[in-house]
């Protein structure tokens, strides 16, 4: 069939019309994969021209085979990183990870507006927390959202859960926690966890984390308070001098609160109470040799039995208005007269000056 001139003119005006379509950028558009080059692929969006999709543009994940994420034929949604006339070829620029990235970014805003768990990778320790991987994108969860309080080596690769606190694609800003996903956890499931549990019984945990005061023991998902004072029988200054984050031990429940749904542990009481095995070694009057464990000012902390202290006052020390500072240092090996021992209140007292009427 013969097209009439008009017919003809109306066809190149269509034709030019849909040339003329301005493709702009951060616009979202589909196309058609048609062919690979060394450094990227050309893809057919309905433009003049191929558009071009650099290898760089196409994930993230630097580690990832190209071929495994794009091949000849696929039909995608593509966002527009350079008009047409910004690449050295005169091609628009193509980007398959900033549309991936857009699309994290609601997913996030979602999760947060729904107040939903989401998984996350920690990547890398930093200063005041960690980065860690989500969807497409690095997020931060600072130390004081974290689970164990603070960072450690062993956190590096874990899949954690997490909360969305602030997700804000303009600022690039993701925070995330994961005590707040915890915590949620923690209410589903600590009325049954602790149904199951009983006083005496020995259970294994993990150190997730450390305070001043003791350490808290994930049994099951539920965390349960070590005290210092339960960790050892012998005197030490802080939780960490004897346990770590991350390890796993085995500890003895001594309470159970199910009104606050509070479990108390003890790390010391799974082994011997040292000042029961004392009870039939060491008598009053006993001249003995032991080990400076701590000086304060009104007296000495001398270790005499693995597990035991006892004290030697400044008054009971050799000569008058003695300073402790100035007379003993930590690890001195010193020998004591034992003037006063009852095991059962866990009191030994001791004394330098009266070992000469001993």
């Amino acid at each position: 069939m013969t097209r009439t001139t008009n017919e003809q003119d109306e066809f190149v005006r269509l034709l030019e019309e849909s040339y003329n379509y301005k493709f702009s950028v951060a616009d979202v558009v589909k196309g058609i994969v048609i062919k690979r080059e060394t450094d990227g692929f050309l893809v057919d969006i309905g433009a003049k021209t191929e558009a071009f999709l650099p290898n760089r543009e196409i994930s993230n994940n630097a580690d990832k085979d190209i071929s495994e994420e794009l091949t000849i034929n696929d039909v995608k949604e593509f966002y527009i990183l350079k008009e047409e006339g910004d690449d050295e070829n005169g091609r628009i620029l193509l980007s398959l990870k900033k549309l991936s990235c857009a699309k994290a970014w609601q997913e996030l805003q979602n999760a947060k507006y729904n107040n939903e768990t989401v998984n996350a990778k920690v990547a890398l320790i930093v200063r005041g927390g960690v980065i860690v991987e989500v969807s497409d994108l690095r997020g931060f969860v600072p130390a004081s959202q974290l689970r164990t309080g603070a960072p450690f080596d062993g956190l590096i690769g874990q899949e954690i859960e997490v909360k969305v606190l602030e997700a804000d694609a303009k600022k690039n800003k993701l925070i995330l926690s994961q005590r707040q996903a915890v915590a949620e956890q923690r209410e589903q499931v600590v009325d049954e966890i602790i149904s199951n549990l009983e006083i005496g019984s020995v259970v294994k945990g993990e150190v997730v984390r450390i305070a001043d005061f003791g350490a808290f023991i994930d049994i099951n998902g539920v965390d349960g308070l070590l005290p210092i004072s339960e960790i050892s029988w012998q005197r030490i200054k802080h939780p960490s001098d004897v346990i770590s984050l991350g390890q796993e031990i085995e500890v003895k429940i001594l309470k159970i609160d199910t009104d606050m749904k509070r479990i108390s542990l003890s790390l010391k009481r799974m082994g011997d109470n040292p000042w029961e095995s004392i009870e039939n070694e060491f008598q009053e009057g006993q001249v003995i040799k032991g080990v400076v464990n701590k000086v304060t000012s009104f007296g000495a902390f001398i270790n005499i039995y693995p597990g035991v202290e006892a004290l030697l006052p400044s008054a009971e020390m050799e000569g008058e208005n003695v300073n402790p500072f100035n007379v003993y240092n930590v690890g001195d090996e010193v020998e004591v007269l034992i003037k006063k021992f009852t095991p059962q209140e866990h009191r030994i007292a001791l004394s330098v000056r009266d070992i000469k009427k001993a």
